[in-house]
């Protein structure tokens, strides 16, 4: 009886906090439409917690193209940031342009209050990252950053399993993140331009994918700093991706636990998942929905459960449900989050010394 209780509870309070959203959508700029996870912001729109007020974008046929997919008129896109914010009075932005260009949105927007969202990773740098952090500290703005992954059930089902000490203590955590490469899987030449320059995207696939293993370990390890990074990388298609690497892996280390983060633009097969390995199992995140845990029994045995998870509730499900709601006070994000300021600022500090590490081939001590 009380446990039906308590689920009646949760699902009024879901149905109060959905109602209000679409009664009071968060205003919300984009700016920036060469990142074609653009497409995830025009697609969530219909979900009621969010309205496009404005759109900042000087490639008018891109534009164009956008408009014709989604049914915007070619009136609600400006030149500037500056036109967009003065003549639509956004709540927030969302950034869709190259991971350089995310501090000069967050210059503009921060001194005016206005939240910020940005695609993974926050920074090309920690001296960019440093910056984005003074400013929404200063002015007192969310700056949030997003992945695919923050929204996939299993990782945190993997999560919550390791908190209940399901698997014993953690001692090796592996992810795997990748794809053939942005020109065989065929993004476009406006994304691709920028996608594989060193200055624009801050390096190839250890910063593209790499930033995902880090930003779940150190969600895993709440926050803890590894001691040592190690990281190789190689450029296995210099036809595709002439100025970067295309293949990366990279090494935590930490007082009783690593990670080995695998990131790829050379994969046959595209593949987001994960391995923790705890004292007494496994857990296997293999993709959105599909989860394994493995409880040791002798040398080589185990037991085995397997789950398909069904999605996660609104509005952790989406990632600009969850920014609106941020917005609107309705959920707090604690530091080191997944999408949190403190997790994306330890991402971009280890992304630094994982591109050192493999300019130097030597292992980067991170400073405590």
């Amino acid at each position: 009886m009380k446990s039906k209780f308590i689920l009646a509870v949760c699902l009024f309070l879901n149905f109060t906090i959905a109602i209000r959203a679409q009664q009071n959508p968060v205003k919300i700029g984009v700016v920036g439409l060469t990142h074609t996870h653009v497409h995830w912001i025009f697609s969530s729109e219909k979900l009621g917690d969010i309205k496009i007020v404005g759109i900042v974008e000087t490639n008018k046929e891109l534009a164009q193209r956008y408009a014709d997919q989604y049914g915007f008129a070619m009136t609600m896109v400006y030149d500037t940031m500056d036109e967009m914010i003065k003549e639509t009075k956004p709540e927030a932005v969302s950034a869709f342009g190259s991971i350089y260009e995310h501090l000069a949105v967050v210059e503009k927007a921060a001194p005016l209050g206005i939240h910020v969202m940005v695609e993974k990773p926050l920074a090309v740098s920690l001296n960019h990252a440093k910056k984005m952090q003074a400013l929404a500290k200063k002015h007192n703005i969310h700056l949030l950053t997003n992945y695919e992954t923050t929204w996939y059930p299993t990782n945190h089902m993997a999560y919550d399993l390791v908190q209940k000490d399901s698997i014993g203590e953690i001692r090796k955590v592996v992810v795997h993140d990748g794809h053939k490469g942005p020109k065989k899987i065929g993004v476009n030449k406006e994304f691709l331009d920028w996608l594989t320059d060193p200055v624009q995207n801050g390096g190839g696939a250890i910063t593209d994918f790499g930033c995902y293993g880090i930003n779940l370990m150190t969600w895993l390890m709440k926050g803890e700093k590894p001691l040592t990074v190690t990281a190789v990388t190689q450029q296995q298609q210099p036809e595709n991706n002439p100025k970067v690497d295309d293949d990366a892996t990279i090494i935590l280390t930490y007082p009783k636990a690593n990670a080995i983060i695998q990131a790829s633009w050379d994969w046959p097969i595209g593949r987001k998942d994960m391995e923790i390995y705890g004292l007494d199992g496994v857990i296997y995140a293999d993709n959105r929905n599909d989860m394994r845990l493995r409880i040791s029994e002798g040398y080589d045995g185990f037991s085995e459960e397997v789950f398909k998870l069904e999605e996660r509730i609104k509005p952790y499900n989406d990632p600009f449900s969850f920014f609106a709601a941020v917005i609107r006070k309705e959920i707090t994000v604690k530091p080191f989050d997944l999408s949190s300021l403190e997790n994306n600022m330890l991402v971009v500090e280890i992304l630094d010394a994982a591109i050192k590490s493999a300019q130097t081939g030597e292992t980067v001590h991170l400073k405590h």
